[in-house]
């Protein structure tokens, strides 16, 4: 008769029980990662909301002067809620966020949204762009590189790239409309 102690039957089933863990700990990793970054963005968002609160002035007497009268500012701040406490403030701004109303400007009174997408759409277009010229050139770089591993082409490939991801961001884009808009009229330079 063959005898099996519970150790054995243990370890014979610890690679199983060491893969769930490994997937779970995957998701688990992962559901943590993001669960901080929310509360970073939480934070953040609450420092700069507080950072602004305690700034000197009002936002009402700078968008109606000094010599204005204290009805209309009064008047102003209840429009923009400013005669309410700072947490509620925070959490209508919160959640208005949440829903995808970013607010009202204060200098032109239009939606800030409706500000921002035009300048978001440019944005997303440039990043898409880069995106598709930068992924194969990486991929084709990061193979001839492996080809070539510690010789005189990997090295340049290495040297070469290092320098370009060191260029600031505005030099590239400078020279990126040089050459692709100006010099080649791939794209419009508006």
């Amino acid at each position: 008769m063959i005898d099996i102690d519970s150790q054995s039957v243990a370890l014979a089933a610890a690679p199983d029980a060491r893969r769930r863990d490994r997937s779970t700990g995957i998701a688990g990793l992962i559901i943590r990662r993001v669960g901080l970054g929310l509360l970073t963005l939480l934070a953040v968002s609450l420092l700069i909301f507080a950072g602004t609160q305690i700034l000197p002035g009002d936002v009402a007497t700078a968008m109606l002067g000094q010599q204005a009268t204290p009805e209309a500012v009064a008047a102003i701040r209840a429009t923009l809620g400013l005669d309410q406490p700072a947490l509620l403030r925070y959490a209508h701004w919160l959640g208005g966020i949440v829903q995808g109303d970013l607010g009202i400007s204060t200098s032109n009174r239009q939606a800030i949204a409706a500000s921002l997408w035009p300048r978001l759409q440019n944005t997303l277009f440039l990043a898409g762009f880069a995106a598709i010229v930068a992924t194969p050139l990486a991929l084709l770089l990061g193979g001839v590189s492996v080809l070539y591993r510690d010789r005189f082409l990997d090295r340049f490939i290495n040297i070469v790239t290092l320098a370009a991801i060191s260029l600031p961001e505005f030099f590239v884009g400078y020279l990126l409309i040089a050459y692709v808009a100006v010099q080649w009229n791939w794209l419009p330079t508006n």
